[in-house]
């Protein structure tokens, strides 16, 4: 079977990248040495990069998680730009068909089961994708947005300008124009393209579920570090609207505390949050799943089965009663039709429901601990 035709733009993009940020920058730091002012423009222009597709590129524009001020995304447009992964609107089409079709390998545009080198950069290098649509019909909400598509309409121009225009500038001002070029330009690229594209492949295949398993996707801590806090990826997979990835105080999602940051500022709004009940139910689902198959080899397994279920079943009616509590709650609160009823009592009660499955789910998670 012939091999779909090379996309030799990108093939040229990554044949030269690549061996200047492995070969050319070690032997110019070996030859005349790099100083912080270099390495701290390069880091920057990591940050830089990354965050625009984080928190622009993939939660604003393709997942629709909050709103932002247009200051904001001007902001994103602009880094995301100098990552080069693409216009917004190019990228946040293919990455809303991933997250349609995940795992299909034939609409799936990275589908992590065509192997760890395809999802990770080979659907870019040929033209695999006979499903893809130039007309983004599954982005017409963005095309409304003026400054998607004035970097669409000019993204080679901006590019161009972007990813030479800030290295040289930096290397004149710095005066070692060469060392700024290697660092802030080429390895600056090259280490926030893979940083991105690890989402796309190794958040695929590394890492556990603890919300679901029918999909590839994994959540991994240490991915999160390099990705802005992108590594929280089984979470993402099964809530993809949430404005965060990394929903505990200890996960490392600074996308999650930029937005939130700005929504202080008033320049982001509408910050989607999934609620809590959507969430425990997903993992106590998975987690029933999990600890079921390990109790099918035991002996006594059938007497262990019913009680893990038993368990399970006043989990989920107590985390029912929760959501119908906190649903009213929000549903008068919302229509201003908060005269007619006791506030307090209303409040407390949905407090006490949300103590009580909490309470339920540490005996459940004990259980299943033993059981395991």
């Amino acid at each position: 079977m012939q091999k779909p035709k090379l996309i030799w733009l990108t093939v040229v993009v990554f044949g030269l990248t690549t061996p200047l940020a492995l070969i050319g920058v070690p032997v110019y730091a070996f030859l005349y040495g790099f100083d912080l002012w270099q390495v701290a423009a390069m880091v920057i222009g990591v940050a830089f990069c990354e965050i625009s597709i984080t928190a622009g590129y993939h939660r604003l524009w393709s997942h629709r998680a909050y709103d932002a001020h247009w200051l904001v995304r001007l902001f994103f447009a602009i880094g995301g730009t100098y990552a080069t992964q693409n216009s917004i609107l190019h990228w946040a089409s293919d990455h809303r068909r991933h997250h349609l079709h995940v795992d299909d390998n034939q609409r799936d545009p990275y589908s992590a089961k065509r192997g760890f080198w395809y999802a990770h950069i080979g659907w870019m290098l040929r033209d695999y994708d006979t499903h893809k649509d130039t007309t983004y019909k599954n982005c017409n909400d963005l095309k409304k947005d003026p400054i998607v598509m004035w970097q669409h309409r000019h993204y080679m121009p901006l590019v161009l300008g972007i990813n030479f225009g800030i290295p040289i500038s930096l290397g004149l001002l710095h005066g070692d124009l060469i060392g700024m070029l290697l660092l802030a330009g080429v390895a600056r690229l090259v280490i926030a393209h893979h940083f991105t594209f690890f989402i796309n492949s190794l958040a695929h295949i590394w890492g556990n579920q603890p919300y679901s398993d029918k999909n590839t996707s994994r959540d991994n801590g240490f991915l999160a570090l390099l990705t802005m806090g992108e590594g929280y990826h089984n979470y993402h997979h099964c809530f993809q609207r949430d404005y965060r990835n990394g929903i505990r105080w200890w996960h490392f999602d600074p996308t999650k505390w930029l937005i939130r940051v700005l929504s202080w500022c008033r320049l982001t709004k509408n910050l989607y949050r999934t609620p809590l009940e959507r969430i425990e139910s997903a993992r106590a689902q998975m987690l029933l799943n999990t600890t079921a198959k390990k109790i099918a080899r035991l002996p006594h397994a059938d007497v262990l089965m019913l009680r893990l279920h038993d368990e399970y079943d006043v989990l989920m009616n107590k985390i029912n009663e929760f959501s119908k509590a906190k649903k009213q709650w929000m549903a008068l609160r919302k229509a201003s039709m908060m005269e007619g009823y006791d506030v307090q009592a209303l409040k407390l009660k949905v407090e006490m429901l949300k103590q009580s499955f909490q309470e339920q789910k540490k005996q459940w998670l004990l259980l299943n601990a033993r059981l395991a």
